[in-house]
C-alpha cells in the first residue's frame, strides 16, 4: 500500500524534488499529458532513470486526492546505484564481488526481507530492474530491518545486460531454479559471484536462466514444493559465504 508520504504531487514540486536529488521509485504520469513543463519533467525522469508510467487520470486520483496536476512521484527512502560504477570499485579495494540479482520480485516484503539477509551474508549489492519490481518504500526498509540503510541497491535497465555485464566482469552468474539438475551444494566458488533469483510463482525468466553458468536447485525433502524466495536466498549466500571460506580466491 502507498502512503502519502510516499508521494510527491505536481508538476513542479516534482521537478524540484528531482532537481534537489530525490531518490524516486516510479512517476505516474496521465495519459496525453503535454506541455513545456512537462517535457522538462520527462527530460529529468529520463535523466535520472526513473521509470515512467503512462496511467488514466483515475489511477492518480486513487493515489492521492490533491492537486497533482497529472502526475505523481513515488519516493525511495534510499537512493539506487549504478552496478557498472560500484563494480570496478570492489575490485579496487581488492574484495570479491557477491551480488544478488532479482528477477520479477514484486512483493515488498520479500524484498526486504532479501536485502536483509543479503546484508548479513556480506553481499555487495542487491539489483532490481527498472520495471516488474516490487518498490521500495517504507514498508520495504521496515522488512528489510533496517539493511537497506547498508546494502546499495541497483536499479538497472535490462537485466539481460546486467548479466552479461557480470559475466564479462569475471563474476560467475548461479540462477536459482527448482528443476535444475544440480544441488546447490555440489557447487564450489571461492571467487566472484551473481545469485539470481526469481519469484515463486513465475520463477527466474528463461533468457537469464539460459545465460546463468550454473543453475542449482534446493532440494525440497517434505511435501512443500518451494521456499520464500528470502529463505532461499539465505541459503544460496551462506552456502557462498562457506565456500570462499574453503576456496579464498
Amino acid at each position: 500500500m502507498v502512503k502519502n508520504n510516499d508521494l510527491i504531487y505536481g508538476i513542479h514540486p516534482l521537478m524540484e524534488a528531482l532537481q534537489g536529488g530525490m531518490p524516486m521509485n516510479k512517476v505516474f504520469m496521465k495519459n496525453g499529458l503535454r506541455g513545456e513543463h512537462v517535457y522538462a519533467l520527462k527530460g529529468l525522469i529520463h535523466k535520472w532513470n526513473i521509470p515512467l508510467q503512462h496511467v488514466p487520470m483515475e489511477k492518480l486520483n486513487r493515489l492521492t486526492n490533491k492537486n497533482h496536476q497529472g502526475v505523481v512521484g513515488l519516493t525511495s527512502p534510499v537512493p539506487f546505484h549504478s552496478l557498472g560504477d560500484l563494480i570496478p570499485g570492489i575490485f579496487e579495494k581488492g574484495q570479491t564481488p557477491l551480488i544478488v540479482v532479482l528477477d520479477q520480485i514484486t512483493d515488498m516484503r520479500n524484498l526486504g526481507a532479501v536485502c536483509r539477509t543479503a546484508e548479513a551474508a556480506g553481499a555487495h549489492a542487491v539489483v532490481i530492474p527498472e520495471k516488474g519490481s516490487a518498490a521500495i518504500t517504507a514498508d520495504t526498509m521496515k522488512a528489510s530491518a533496517g539493511a537497506l540503510s547498508y546494502i546499495p541497491i541497483c536499479r538497472e535497465n535490462n537485466l539481460k545486460n546486467t548479466v552479461m555485464y557480470l559475466k564479462d566482469s569475471g563474476i560467475q552468474v548461479v540462477a536459482a531454479a527448482g528443476d535444475a539438475q544440480m544441488a546447490y551444494t555440489s557447487l564450489n566458488i571461492g571467487g566472484p559471484v551473481a545469485i539470481i533469483m526469481g519469484s515463486e510463482g513465475k520463477g527466474i525468466s528463461s533468457q537469464l536462466l539460459q545465460m546463468a553458468d550454473h543453475a542449482v536447485k534446493i532440494p525440497m525433502l517434505g511435501e512443500i514444493s518451494s521456499l520464500n524466495v528470502s529463505v532461499a536466498a539465505g541459503i544460496l549466500l551462506f552456502e557462498m559465504v562457506r565456500n570462499r571460506s574453503l576456496n579464498p580466491a
